[in-house]
Parts: structure tokens; C-alpha cells; sequence
């Protein structure tokens, strides 16, 4: 049933750096509307990697991805901002004085002071591994929500980026073996997860190319091509985790006239797309030295909602005060 809502802020993309955005917006008093297509908040944690080890956080040394949601869930709520989730921001326009209204899938229309685009690299689907696409969910996943799943197995994990390592040092405790494979000599990964890589025990393919998975009644091995030799590979392998990163879609906020950069939203120094009225905040935007680490933005989504309140109220001061401050 679509229904018409007034909000102070509309922020589309209910994941960290959306719910940190609606903390924010509490803080100075502004009401504020989270949407997000996915059914719960969260973004690609909740999704993907729930049961990660989050680390790069100040002061948070280590958290399960659930746990570092559920926190800024509450802290989020704290200020009461309504939720409307499963639902994707479709259309924008304007309604008198220049207010953006959006529509959302389902027919509802979110009439708004501004708009906080936190969507992070929009809706997201992982490049396919090139062979036995036939055994996606009987033995090949390309996610890992809850590496217990993989206690006692042969893991063969496949690529050479943050996601790739990372899921190989989680596996690796768990399970009875992780072969770690990479068609490359170098990783892409963080240097100092590399380094751990090929400390923790876990066996490092590089060179090599997955040529095919092999089963009787279910996934018994892995034959990989090296790049140096004539001869195939086998692994043994109950599981099959391609971890080859993703490729996002901005879907239709491609088309509110926003300045793109290769899937991105160029955004200035406060956080302001080119279209009015609407910001943008986390690893959806793009601007020199660009650095795409949650904690960057958290800064960014406080940056963008002080700037949209002072927009919203010009007697407004930009700075809100230190929290420890507040009653």
C-alpha cells in the first residue's frame, strides 16, 4: 500500500554509514527516513559477511560484522528514525520550494528537506567464477555468512583481493584445510593481511586458474591450471568459495541527473552532488584522494548532514556540538 511521508532527511541506504547519517540527524533534532532495498539494515555486511572481523574502525580492535550493525542500529535509534525497508528508491522530483520528493518502488513518496544518498556501491552481484557455474549451491558459494558452515572441510578459495584473504584467514580455523588460489603473482589485498596469509598455515596458489570442479555425488576436487606448467592440479575440495570481488549498479538513481564518475557520484568538499538539495555520503561518492574505508565515511555522512542542516536552516550552526556535551 504506497503512502505519502514528510521527512526532514531522506537518507537512501540503510548500511554503517547510513545508520551513523541518521545518528547525526538525530543528534541535531532533524527527523529522518532510512530506505534501503535489502530487507534489513546493514548494506553488504548483513548480506554478505556477517560473521567478518570488522577492524578497521578506531577503537573497535576487532567485531563481528553483526555485532558492529547491531550497535549502530542502536545508537541510530536512539533519535527514533522510521524505517522503510525492502523498498528502492526509484524516482526524484521536486515539489514546492524546491523540496526533492522520492518515490520509492512499492508507490510511496518520501517528501524530503534533503536527501543523503549512503547507498555504497548500489546494488551489488559477484563476478562469476568462469567454471562449474553448475555447482553454485551444491559445493561453490561466492558469500560466507556463517563460516561455521565450513567446519571440517577442504575450502578452495578463489582470488587475490581483501574479500579473498580475508575469508581464507576466517575459514582457516574452522576448517580442515583452505587452499587459497590467485591467478596472479601479487595480491590486491591489504599488505598487512597478506602478510598474515602467508603466516597462518593457509596453502597459496598463485599463477594459477581454476580449469574446473569435479564431483561424484558432490564437490570432490578442484583442478587448477598453473600459468608455468604443462601438467593439471588437483585439490581436494568439499567447498568452493569464489571470492572475485563484485560489480555494483547505481540502478535507477543513474538517471536523477547526478554527476557519475565509473559508477560513482562526484560529490564537492560538503558532500553536495551536483543535483540540489541531495548529498552523498561513503563509498558511493567520488573526489580526489578518494579513500573507500568505512571509518572515512563516517566522517563524510557527518560532514554531509551538517551542511544539509545548516542548508535546511541557515541560522543554524554548522558545528553541533560534542555529544558528551548534550543532556
Amino acid at each position: 500500500m504506497s503512502e505519502n511521508v514528510s521527512t526532514d532527511i531522506l537518507i537512501v541506504g540503510a548500511g554503517p554509514v547510513g545508520l551513523f547519517g541518521a545518528y547525526c540527524a538525530g543528534f541535531r533534532g532533524l527527523r529522518t527516513v532510512l530506505v534501503d532495498a535489502q530487507p534489513q539494515c546493514g548494506g553488504q555486511i548483513t548480506a554478505l559477511y556477517p560473521g567478518k572481523e570488522i577492524r578497521d574502525i578506531a577503537a573497535v580492535p576487532g567485531a563481528p560484522g553483526r555485532d558492529v550493525v547491531a550497535a549502530l542500529e542502536e545508537q541510530a535509534d536512539a533519535y527514533g528514525p522510521e524505517y522503510l525497508l525492502g523498498r528502492q528508491a526509484v524516482g526524484l522530483a521536486r515539489a514546492s520550494g524546491g523540496r526533492p520528493q522520492v518515490t520509492l518502488s512499492e508507490g510511496t513518496t518520501v517528501d524530503a528537506g534533503a536527501v543523503l544518498l549512503t547507498a555504497g556501491i548500489g546494488a551489488f552481484t559477484p563476478r562469476l567464477l568462469p567454471a562449474g557455474e553448475e555447482f553454485l549451491g551444491r559445493g561453490l558459494s561466492y558469500f560466507v555468512p556463517e563460516p561455521k558452515e565450513h567446519a571440517g572441510q577442504d575450502v578452495v578459495v578463489v582470488g587475490g583481493g581483501d574479500s579473498a584473504v580475508d575469508r581464507a584467514l576466517a575459514l582457516h580455523p574452522i576448517a580442515r584445510s583452505v587452499t587459497l588460489v590467485h591467478r596472479r603473482g601479487t595480491f590486491r589485498a591489504h599488505a598487512a593481511s597478506v602478510r598474515q596469509l602467508y603466516d597462518s598455515g593457509v596453502e597459496v596458489v598463485t599463477g594459477a586458474q581454476v580449469q574446473a570442479l569435479e564431483s561424484d555425488e558432490r564437490l570432490r576436487r578442484v583442478r587448477l591450471r598453473h600459468e608455468r606448467e604443462e601438467q593439471l592440479r588437483e585439490v581436494k575440495a568439499d567447498a568452493v568459495v569464489a571470492a572475485l570481488g563484485f560489480v555494483g549498479d547505481l540502478g535507477p538513481l543513474a538517471d536523477w541527473g547526478l554527476r557519475l564518475e565509473r559508477r560513482t557520484i562526484v560529490v564537492d568538499t560538503r558532500m553536495r552532488t551536483t543535483v540540489d538539495r541531495v548529498c552523498a555520503a561513503g563509498d558511493i561518492t567520488a573526489y580526489p584522494g578518494k579513500i573507500r574505508l568505512m571509518s572515512v565515511g563516517f566522517g563524510e555522512v557527518a560532514t554531509a548532514l551538517n551542511n544539509a542542516a545548516v542548508a535546511l536552516d541557515p541560522a543554524a550552526k554548522l558545528f553541533p556540538g560534542h555529544s558528551s556535551e548534550a543532556a
